[in-house]
């Protein structure tokens, strides 16, 4: 269970399937303080995700989730959220620790 509680308007988290396709070519052209796009699955999904994307539009991974249950439905009402890197590791590190992101939050 993640300690982000639902409504969160700042916090910290790792960024998920950042090891599939070429998501990992992507994950390396990233800086720490790079801007990223959060973008919710549309309704109707069975168990929906908040997608990362870097500038450019490239897909990155989506969040946990245990943040999704929350956010999504949040940010499909009309909440907004932006995305900022905070720490970008190497292949050394296991994938789901690779890409850390500051997420805000604003309705």
């Amino acid at each position: 269970m993640s300690s982000i509680l639902p409504g969160t308007r700042e916090f910290e988290t790792p960024v998920y399937g950042t090891v599939f396709g070429r998501r990992r070519d992507v994950l390396h052209r990233l800086r720490v303080g790079d801007a990223l796009i959060l973008v919710p699955d549309p309704p109707g999904i069975d168990e929906p995700s908040v997608w990362v994307h870097a500038p450019g539009g490239d897909v990155i991974g989506h969040l946990s989730p245990d943040v999704n249950a929350w956010l999504v439905p949040w940010m499909l009402a009309g909440g907004r959220c932006a995305g900022v890197v905070a720490q970008v590791a190497g292949n050394d590190v296991a994938s789901y620790k690779r890409l850390i992101i500051t997420v805000r939050c604003r309705a």
